[in-house]
């Protein structure tokens, strides 16, 4: 196997080094540069090969003449002895037709020509405005450079070219667009990439178990949603709680994490959430376009506390500001800051479609995690006792900036005893079918009361929770919502104690057995994983896939 080649060609300031250096940056490509080369056959930048324009222009004349333009192959093909099979090179550029020549007899037929060209008047406006921003000394004028016979008619080369991009009727991203499409970088669109792994209740339904148990088979996690938000996964020793990154952040230190643009973010849980996994700025994106959560929001967000039982964490007040001062004509509400408006996160920043399009390139797997539950999605919860976004799927999704075809699985995880947050002081934080209390789950299951009630609080606003019966209709309407391929049932162990022994689906008690095949039975879809308690090997797993 050979390398992926690209072969750039066109006049001088049309953009071909621009759009290499951009093929380098978002696809990984080796650019290689022919005046690199040229230099390194006359013993670096000197008397012989003075870094000059016309040096350059009359060396390269005499190199083609000489070796009828085998010298690009040769020194291309000696630089990529080393070179890994499938890399893609951008050989940055060819100027006349025999080096092309020469480059398909070496290579074959792998090699993609993209004649990158723009009008005279053009390309002159662009060598002017280069002209003391390089550090190769350039002629006085564009005439100049067309002076050179070979340069005069580089642009013969477009009638061989497999694409031809006008720069000046197209921008970076457009010309980049078009050559990753030609090469063939492009997945179709068709194929799934992406699993998505949503509550299927009111939040708190053991997402950040789950997540952290799945995390090592991916390339890249994705998180979405806010601060209020807090996912626990069972990390060796203590366990973490995760507010903004990816619940695999430590199960999988190889996995890119990306925050999509649906977020919103406080900056002080998310610098310190960086610290504590040390994350690298390599590692993470954060897309520019992500919501910052100020003082004021929170402070706005007070009364719901008492009233709706929220976290007042301020995420809701952040995201109502964001749609309402759009204009900024709002003087009683702060500015929108997004993460582009903030230099700490510069070394994050990276829009969601561009980290996620290099993710696709190479059929990377994905896992998008929602936060909350479906029972709190603004638009199908109970209103008022809702949060401030969609957490179904679909609602992930978009803020994600994911397609839906390209999911492969949407997985549900459901308690087998759903809760909500404690009711406020003045108010409720919304119904649940059959309210019951932990002791009658305590005395069902075997399980020690007080451990139930240590353990049942709020990862974010630590208040003690509510209980309810499981919820079968509801586990219907959240399938149907999310278009659910596969249900985590969480919390085994809260059926009978004796779940926390099972390591087999097999081993699990035969009352547990049938509650899972019923819980089949109303959603229409597999139980494929199983929590029987909160360790790291905690999930029995019966996954097709």
């Amino acid at each position: 196997m050979r390398p992926r080649l690209v072969v750039l060609s066109g006049p001088v300031a049309a953009g071909k080094s621009e759009l290499a250096e951009r093929l380098a940056r978002s696809h990984g490509a080796l650019h290689v540069r022919t005046r690199q080369l040229m230099f390194d056959r006359a013993g670096g930048i000197g008397e012989d090969l003075p870094n000059e324009r016309a040096a350059l222009q009359h060396y390269g004349d005499r190199l083609d003449a000489e070796t009828g333009g085998q010298w690009v192959a040769d020194d291309l093909a000696a630089l990529l002895s080393a070179i890994e099979p499938q890399q893609l090179v951008v050989v940055d550029s060819i100027r006349v037709a025999s080096q092309l020549t020469r480059l398909q007899a070496a290579f074959g037929r792998d090699i993609v020509h993209v004649h990158i060209t723009a009008s005279l008047d053009t390309l002159a406006r662009r060598y002017s405005d280069r002209a003391t921003s390089t550090a190769t000394a350039e002629l006085a004028s564009y005439d100049d450079v067309r002076a050179d016979q070979v340069e005069a008619r580089v642009g013969d080369l477009a009638l061989d070219a497999d694409v031809v991009i006008e720069t000046d009727r197209s921008t970076t991203d457009d010309v980049l667009a078009r050559c990753v499409a030609q090469i063939g970088l492009r997945p179709p669109l068709t194929e799934a990439y992406v699993d998505v792994l949503v509550g299927g209740q009111y939040g708190s339904e053991g997402k950040g178990n789950v997540a952290f148990f799945m995390a090592p088979e991916y390339d890249a996690l994705v998180r979405v949603g806010g601060p209020n938000a807090g996912h626990k996964v069972p990390t060796p020793g203590t366990a973490f709680t995760h507010r903004l990154l990816p619940s695999g952040t430590r199960a999988n230190e190889d996995a890119k994490l990306i925050i999509g643009p649906g977020a919103v973010l406080n900056l002080g849980v998310l610098l310190d959430e960086i610290a504590a996994c040390q994350v690298e700025a390599t590692r993470l994106r954060i897309d520019p376009q992500a919501m910052i959560i100020e003082q004021s929001d929170i402070d706005a967000e007070a009364t719901l506390v008492g009233k709706i039982g929220s976290t007042g964490q301020g995420v809701g007040a952040a995201t109502a500001r964001r749609i309402v001062n759009r204009d900024r004509a709002r003087d009683d509400l702060a500015p929108v800051r997004l993460a582009k408006d903030v230099g700490v996160l510069d070394p994050y920043l990276e829009p969601t479609t561009d980290a996620l399009a290099g993710l696709y390139a190479r059929r990377a797997r994905i896992l998008l995690e929602g936060t909350q539950g479906t029972g709190l999605s603004l638009y199908h919860g109970e209103y008022p006792h809702v949060t401030s976004r969609d957490t179904t799927a679909s609602g992930c999704l978009a803020e994600a900036g994911i397609g839906p075809r390209l999911v492969r699985r949407v997985i549900g995880v459901f308690r087998t005893y759903p809760i909500r947050v404690s009711n406020g002081a003045d108010g409720t934080s919304g119904s649940m079918s059959q309210e019951i209390t932990f002791e009658a789950v305590a005395e069902r299951s075997g399980l020690d009361v007080d451990q139930l009630l240590g353990s049942e609080r709020g990862s974010v606003s630590n208040k003690q929770r509510r209980v309810g019966e499981f919820e079968w209709a509801e586990v219907a309407r959240s399938a149907q919502l999310n278009s659910l391929t596969d249900i985590a049932l969480t919390f085994a162990d809260y059926l009978d104690k004796r779940n926390r022994d099972a390591r087999r689906f097999d081993q699990l008690t035969p009352d547990t057995l049938a509650f899972i095949t019923q819980v089949e039975r109303v959603a229409g879809v597999p139980v494929s994983m199983i929590a029987t308690r909160f360790e790291v090997r905690s999930i029995i797993d019966r996954r097709q896939w």
